[in-house]
């Protein structure tokens, strides 16, 4: 069953409150260590895929991994990067400036689609990359001036919207030659493979039965189900509606661990996040009124 816009709409925006958990539940466990906390995130969502993916899609799923080639376990691997990444960054500097540099990709994509593919970029979206980069450039030099923990951790976490940018270049070369990729047991790939990379590095288990629970709870609900929902939720909505939606995640996820945990985030985190954020916003907004107007054109009487 295909849903209608707004109902995408609104799930899109559930999907990224979903998302925007992983900060408040990290905050609360006790004895998982950073490698640990990954693998069990990564293995719960490989279960939970396990299980969804043959429902929804039927055992043909699996068959998908086996003809996929080079193009599908490519992706798979940068879905493991992204996984491993973002909570190994949590563990080491707060949600805020993990979100905060996990929105580059949007911007991220557009460049390597400029670098790798030839993709032009409007102006509008070369001015939204300046603005964004004075943003991080203002988040990363204050935390270089405070500190040196703080600031590997959102280097670690630029690794989430590196990997992004690289998927959806590979995603877009195989489309310009006759290849789909599907991104569906692509995720399923990703999460298997972090777990296997983070196992050896998560021995000795230290996680009790309250942090087994919570970390099950990011592996199916903070990741596993959102994954599926956005892809049902991709297949209606345009891109720059689905990048504009996706940004939620971020004034979620701070706000819940703000609330949630008591992370207060800091000012030059705030600072670059809007910056970063408002650069978004106004590239994706005017994405769309292009799109809009280019489809109005279209519709004219003589238009071709």
């Amino acid at each position: 069953m295909r849903l209608t816009h707004g109902a995408a709409v609104g799930l899109m925006a559930v999907v990224t409150l979903m998302w925007g958990t992983a900060g408040v539940v990290t905050r609360h466990l006790a004895q998982a260590h950073s490698f640990e906390i990954t693998f069990w995130r990564s293995f719960f969502t490989m279960l939970a895929l396990l299980v969804i993916l043959p429902l929804w899609r039927g055992r043909a799923v699996f068959s998908q991994l086996r003809r996929g080639g080079q193009s599908l376990w490519i992706s798979g691997v940068c879905w493991a990067v992204m996984f491993t990444a973002f909570m190994v960054a949590l563990t080491l500097t707060s949600t805020a400036s993990v979100l905060v540099t996990m929105s580059l990709g949007p911007l991220f994509t557009a460049l390597a689609a400029r670098f790798f593919i030839g993709h032009r970029l409007p102006v509008r979206t070369w001015s939204a990359i300046v603005v964004a980069g004075l943003g991080i450039g203002w988040m990363y030099g204050t935390q270089l001036l405070g500190g040196g923990g703080s600031l590997v951790g959102t280097l670690v976490a630029l690794c989430v919207p590196l990997a992004g940018a690289t998927q959806w270049t590979v995603v877009q070369h195989a489309h310009a030659k006759g290849q789909e990729v599907d991104l569906v047991p692509a995720v399923l790939i990703g999460a298997t493979l972090s777990a296997l990379v983070t196992l050896p590095l998560a021995w000795p288990f230290r996680a009790g039965l309250h942090d087994l629970g919570l970390l099950a709870f990011l592996g199916v609900f903070q990741l596993a189900i959102p994954c599926v929902l956005s892809v049902l939720c991709a297949q209606v909505l345009k891109a720059p509606e689905v990048a504009l939606l996706a940004l939620l995640e971020v004034i979620f996820g701070i706000a819940l661990a703000w609330l949630g945990a008591g992370e207060t985030p800091a000012a030059s985190v705030l600072t670059g996040g809007v910056l970063v954020i408002g650069a978004l916003v106004f590239n994706e907004l005017l994405a769309l009124r292009a799109r809009r107007t280019t489809l109005a054109d279209s519709a004219l009487p003589g238009a071709h």
